[in-house]
């Protein structure tokens, strides 16, 4: 009586859910194509909430035992089928295969498989829903999704028909499917598979750590050691290649036990969603209230920040360049659907290393995907076989795909070897990375390829003192000019911004930093300013999370002058034998600088003042890269002065002013329109 109850609640159910009027479309397909198969497979919605309000007992075996439940829905399928005439090829209820597609799982403890906590419950074979960061995928293969057997006895009545149909279930191996040992239950005579009604489906497998591992890869891990394990999920069918490497996901699925060389707990999944970052509805009160105090200067608010920001690792007013470039290229990092041309990629040329890569890693923590390439691993994705045996090869993502919508800081760029440098230069151009999966290695007739997307942000730095450097030094270099000849020139014009980062210069003087090292010495923890105290870090990482959220446009004046400073400054650095030396994405990387710099002051708008500053920051660059120009820009033009009080914030405005007008100048001389232009130009 109980089982009818339930046949007629998913009966109930499937009408008012519009899953009954989907399921004769489904059949429809099925007798329009006048074909015979061994297998009618059928997807259903099923909301949990919505059973259970219905009728307590289905939902509490849908939940709890979702075995039995598809097949009280497969058995009112099947009579919904036969009594509607809908597939007039269907004979048995055996080939009527139901699968049962969670929306979504009660909010309960008891429902969730968390992937730090020991042990996991995998024992009850039910639905728990997980959260994980993909770290490897395989390539896509073949299972058998059904099949059916014959009775090998010609005189047995199931020597014929379909009473033996077997198709495969949540957990199952491929050879709980497909077996040579299957008896016939009427004269236990020996089952064949008539092969041709094979039913094939396709099958990846897809690994993923806890979000909360990504500290390993972090370089932090407040100094207590942990352990982290990967996770097997096993998509298949309609959720193949729906899960992307460096994506984070809820995953609804049922374990299972996979019995390779050791016993190894997977999951089945059953429905995946893409999570999403949440966004801070605003600012801290500090920051606002510094935000309305500086808001009669369109500079000032990003230069107070670049002063305060990291003040435990550097004193406040030393490195205000690099930091104001590590704030935009943080902000300009996001998980809406942006292009890759976003990316501010940052090349340091240091003699202090050491408190450069504590900056950079301190910088790369306040972010969830922010990840510090380790040494003995790769940068870029690697092959491997798939433990599983199912034939697929295992693409480990490598540092650069994990940090996806992040920043991927790659350390000493001088410690890599020369093949991967030159594999860096190809994504920093291209702005994607192509695996080649070669047959013959792999057990396959044919080679493949598979191309990912690298949308993160790459931070590097070079040491000016390494003895290497000191041996191959040139004296040629022209004013202003760098000396890069330790990194090959192609690859450091790939990196956006160049920046000279050199503590002995009146930029970044000795004594407060010396004093700052000294006090952390004594008191790790101390907050020794006050700067530290009023603006902490959990402010500066609810302040560049809303603001790499915030969807910013050009105005019309921005937009025009960016332009002009782009053809005007490709104009000026043009070779009559070797070309222009601005790339083609010099234009992207102005664009870019400009919409951090209007971001990171919290506006929807890029004004002018944005453009100077990525127009500053940007000449800085190619200053360093290829020498000065006619428009001639100091090495601390964008902090003239060190930002003691007011006053010298004033100051700095009114250098600002003039250099604007400087800009606006250079381009009505060398811009478009103008006499040194050609026709074509």
């Amino acid at each position: 009586m109980s089982n009818l109850k339930m046949k007629e609640a998913a009966l109930i159910y499937l009408d008012r859910s519009g899953a009954l009027q989907k399921f004769i479309d489904d059949c429809k397909y099925y007798n329009d194509s006048k074909q015979s198969y061994a297998v009618y497979r059928f997807n259903i919605l099923i909301n949990p909430s919505d059973v259970v309000e219905l009728y307590a007992e289905l939902g509490n075996h849908i939940l709890h035992h979702p075995l039995k439940a598809a097949q009280v829905f497969q058995s009112v399928c099947f009579i919904a089928v036969k009594t509607l005439s809908l597939i007039g090829q269907l004979q048995t209820e055996t080939q009527i295969n139901i699968v049962l597609k969670l929306t979504h799982l009660p909010s309960l403890p008891s429902y969730c498989l968390d992937l730090c906590e020991f042990p996991l419950d995998y024992t009850s074979q039910r639905f728990y829903i997980m959260q994980g960061i993909v770290i490897a995928i395989t390539t896509v293969t073949k299972y058998t999704q059904g099949a059916r057997f014959l009775c090998s006895d010609e005189a047995c009545p199931f020597s014929k028909g379909f009473q033996y149909v077997r198709v495969h279930v949540p957990g199952a191996t491929e050879s709980a499917t497909i077996r040579n040992d299957f008896l016939c239950n009427l004269c236990s005579s020996s089952l064949q598979e008539d092969r041709k009604f094979r039913v094939l489906g396709d099958k990846q497998v897809v690994e993923i750590i806890a979000t909360e591992a990504l500290h390993a890869f972090q370089g932090y891990s407040k100094n207590q050691p942990f352990r982290f394990q990967s996770l097997t999920i096993f998509l298949r069918d309609e959720l193949v290649n729906k899960m992307n490497i460096g994506n984070e996901y809820k995953i609804i699925g049922i374990p299972t036990c996979v019995k390779t060389s050791q016993t190894a707990v997977c999951i089945e999944a059953n429905s995946i969603t893409l999570c999403n970052l949440k966004v801070p509805s605003g600012i801290s009160d500090n920051f606002r209230c510094l935000l309305s105090l500086t808001s009669s200067s369109r500079w000032k608010f990003t230069a107070i920040l670049a002063n305060i920001f990291a003040s435990h690792i550097v004193p406040p007013g030393t490195y205000n360049l690099l930091k104001l470039c590590l704030l935009m290229s943080l902000v300009q990092t996001s998980d809406r659907n942006k292009e890759s041309e976003d990316c501010l990629d940052i090349l340091i040329i240091t003699s202090d290393t050491l408190l450069v890569d504590r900056l950079l890693n301190f910088s790369i923590n306040l972010f969830p995907h922010g990840i510090r390439h380790p040494v003995s691993t790769e940068i870029f994705p690697t092959l491997s076989r798939n433990k599983y045996g199912t034939g697929a090869v295992s693409i480990q993502a490598g540092s650069a795909l994990l940090a996806k919508d992040g920043i991927c800081f790659i350390g000493d760029l001088s410690s890599h070897k020369k093949d991967k440098l030159e594999q860096l230069q190809s994504v920093l151009e291209s702005r994607s990375i192509t695996v080649y999966i070669p047959g013959k290695k792999f057990g396959d007739d044919i080679d493949q390829q598979m191309t990912f997307p690298v949308q993160c942000s790459f931070w590097s730095f070079v040491d000016m003192d390494s003895s290497s450097r000191r041996n191959t030094q040139k004296n040629n270099t022209l004013i202003g000019q760098m000396d890069c000849s330790l990194i090959p020139a192609n690859l450091v014009e790939t990196f956006g911004l160049l920046i000279n980062c050199n503590e002995s210069s009146p930029c970044h003087p000795h004594f407060p930093t010396v004093q700052h090292t000294l006090k952390k010495a004594i008191d790790p923890e101390g907050l020794f300013y006050f700067a530290s105290k009023q603006f902490t870090t959990e402010d500066f990482e609810k302040l560049l999370a809303f603001a790499k959220n915030l969807d910013v446009e050009f105005s019309l004046e921005a937009e025009r002058m960016i332009h002009g400073y782009y053809l005007a400054s490709r104009r000026i650095r043009t070779d009559f034998i070797y070309g222009s030396k601005l790339s083609a994405s010099a234009l992207k990387y102005l664009v870019s600088l400009s919409e951090a710099h209007a971001r990171l002051n919290l506006r929807n708008k890029v004004l002018k003042e944005d453009v100077l500053i990525a127009a500053l920051l940007f000449e800085t660059s190619l200053t360093l890269k290829y020498g000065a120009t006619v428009f001639c820009v100091a090495p601390n033009a964008v902090f003239p002065f060190e930002l003691y009080n007011e006053e010298y914030l004033q100051q700095r405005d009114l250098y600002l002013t003039q250099c604007q007008k400087q800009l606006q100048q250079f381009i009505a001389t060398y811009g478009p329109g103008t006499a040194v232009f050609t026709n074509d130009e």
